[in-house]
């Protein structure tokens, strides 16, 4: 699956979005199309392989510290993954990819958890009103327009400030008669009248988005404590053995885990929920490359290329899904449901003879006790997300900024007002969109 996921981010999608940018700006041959596309896709198998032969060689005996327990273990669950290069190729690539998905999940997931549920809550200003006052606009442009006009009535040209002002008006004139023409047809959908009849229900479920939200936070934010506490430190990508700060998911999953199949459809849920918030963010933000926004993402309106990546940003905000559960439930994603035997003397005597007893310990137990760590089973998916300690460290890092982007995000989606109810469907700079078909899409 991880392998599959590298030939779609290196070879497929970027052949494919090559392709349409080609078959745009030229209406050539297929063949030479295809020739460009695997030109430049040329260079992203050129990256695939370089991250490959970096994984198989990179060293990884790191210096022990002294009188470190703690570092010693660590290094001892990097032995136990074994030395197969193909396997470590493998981990650097997923990893370095995983990493370009946390910058994603920070960028677009951490702000769609906190603009999805207020934006149910809120929910958006009424088509009617809007017209309304779209049309006031419309009115005060068109007098303005003819204000500027009536000076060169006798004759005179227009002055070049006034002739920019004449054309700036005119652009404006045109997006609002764009946004009058989309509001009539959303006043008159019957998409609109079943979004006003479920109001109540998109209520409730904003408020349960909102409260899972602060749960994974919270979770999020006690994890990140434990490592930054317990940890060996940097040096050791913060990665800790046991669990001294637990959360509830942490304690959950175990349990659910005794129950098959409730863990997979908990995990199943919570991935999920991060697929649609990030799509959320994306659909709010745009996709953006640092200050440069490349596409938008609109209903029926959305480029080819846009689509690709989406589909890109959304595979690595997945791949960053399984160190996000790792970070909320680090015990379950390490142990599972595993137990282990302890052996306690019992101070009484029956019949003249010494009594002992064993108990069953869950290796997720906060109390674990370290000298019988050794009874546990690491998994390997454990194992897999922190062969290289940098990585580890740079996704401890990479949580500490998801937090701060979400609660800056709830902040900025709490201050703001309602959304409009074509929000991002009109804009100045697409006025050349055609607004034929729009009963299509409402």
């Amino acid at each position: 699956l991880y392998s599959i996921i590298l030939f779609c981010v290196f070879l497929w999608i970027p052949f494919v979005y090559f392709y349409y940018e080609e078959k745009e700006e030229d209406d050539g041959h297929t063949c030479s199309q295809v020739k460009t596309a695997l030109k430049y896709t040329l260079g992203f198998i050129t990256v695939c392989a370089v991250l490959l032969l970096i994984g198989a060689f990179v060293p990884l005996n790191i210096p022990n510290k002294k009188n470190s327990t703690e570092w010693e273990k660590v290094k001892l669950l990097f032995e136990e993954f074994g030395s197969s290069h193909g396997l470590t190729a493998l981990s650097f690539s997923i990893s370095s990819l995983t990493v370009i998905g946390m910058l994603a999940a920070i960028t677009y997931t951490a702000y769609g958890m906190s603009a999805l549920p207020l934006n149910l809550i809120k929910g958006t200003t009424s088509a009617t009103y809007e017209r309304l006052e779209n049309t006031e606009d419309i009115e005060e442009v068109e007098q303005h327009l003819l204000r500027i006009k009536s000076k060169c009535r006798d004759g005179r040209p227009l002055s070049s400030r006034d002739r920019r002002a004449v054309q700036q008006l005119e652009e404006r004139l045109r997006t609002l008669r764009r946004r009058e023409r989309h509001l009539e047809s959303i006043e008159k959908s019957w998409w609109t009248k079943f979004c006003e009849a479920i109001r109540p229900l998109k209520i409730v479920w904003g408020v349960f988005f909102i409260i899972v939200a602060l749960l994974f936070t919270v979770s999020l934010f006690l994890s990140n404590l434990d490592k930054a506490l317990h940890s060996a430190g940097f040096d050791s990508g913060f990665i800790i053995l046991g669990t001294n700060l637990t959360n509830p998911l942490n304690m959950l999953l175990p349990v659910l885990q005794t129950v098959f199949p409730l863990d997979y459809i908990l995990i199943t849920t919570i991935v999920m929920y991060f697929i649609f918030t990030s799509m959320a963010g994306i659909r709010n933000m745009g996709i953006w490359f640092f200050w440069i926004r490349l596409y938008k993402i609109r209903r029926g309106k959305t480029r080819p290329q846009a689509l690709l990546f989406l589909c890109m940003i959304l595979l690595l905000i997945v791949l960053h899904t399984s160190y996000m559960i790792y970070s909320l439930a680090p015990q379950y994603v390490m142990y599972g449901s595993q137990k282990y035997l302890v052996q306690l003397a019992i101070n009484t005597s029956v019949y003249g003879q010494n009594m002992s007893s064993f108990f069953h310990l869950f290796c997720v137990n906060e109390y674990y006790l370290p000298s019988f760590l050794d009874q546990c089973i690491v998994t390997r998916t454990y194992l897999f997300l922190h062969k290289f300690w940098f990585f580890s460290a740079a996704y401890y890092f990479g949580n500490w900024a998801f937090i701060a982007v979400f609660l800056i995000g709830l902040i900025v989606s709490c201050c703001k007002g309602k959304k409009s109810v074509i929000e991002g469907e009109v804009d100045e700079d697409d006025s050349d969109m055609s607004d034929d078909e729009l009963s299509v899409y409402y």
